[in-house]
């Protein structure tokens, strides 16, 4: 029972969200909420700030209901890369620009935590069953990880290395 209000409670705070990001002329309301959202998940879970870059991994994943949604795929020298499998109302829309402005509660919460945050891979692209992201201590450079809104993507199957890998 609880497992499924958990559940419930998350996908109704995810559509609520999308319904906000996918209207760049309420990106403002996503903002304010996905931010306040976030200062409040830091708060309520007493997550501080990272020593190191591989705290922000283990911080980042206590603001979610379960560390299993969101595995830590690699720790490497100032990186982290994780994933995503909380299923997203945006996922196969293409809209990556509302993904990014979704994504704003796990930016605060790695500004919180000492750090910033990427996603590389969105659900949002078609094919793509989960996100993969990007964290790194703030003051690191990140200019090397090309998040996923900005990326081209050939959708005709002519450069198959520009397009994201489907799962």
């Amino acid at each position: 029972m609880r497992k499924r209000l958990i559940r419930w409670s998350m996908q109704t705070v995810l559509g609520t969200l999308a319904f906000f990001a996918r209207r760049p002329r309420l990106a403002w309301i996503s903002g304010l909420l996905t931010r306040t959202l976030a200062r409040a998940t830091v708060r309520t879970k007493g997550i501080g700030r990272a020593r190191g870059a591989g705290d922000l991994g283990t911080l980042w994943q206590r603001s979610f209901p379960s560390a299993k949604q969101v595995p830590i795929e690699t720790v490497s020298g100032n990186t982290v890369i994780a994933q995503i499998h909380t299923p997203c109302p945006l996922r196969g829309s293409g809209d990556l620009h509302a993904c990014h402005r979704m994504m704003e509660f796990d930016r605060e919460v790695l500004r919180r935590a000492g750090g910033r945050f990427v996603v590389l891979e969105s659900q949002a692209t078609p094919g793509v069953a989960y996100c993969r992201v990007a964290m790194r201590l703030a003051g690191e450079p990140m200019d090397d990880l090309v998040p996923a809104h900005l990326r081209k993507y050939d959708t005709s199957g002519a450069d198959s290395a520009a397009r994201p890998r489907s799962r």
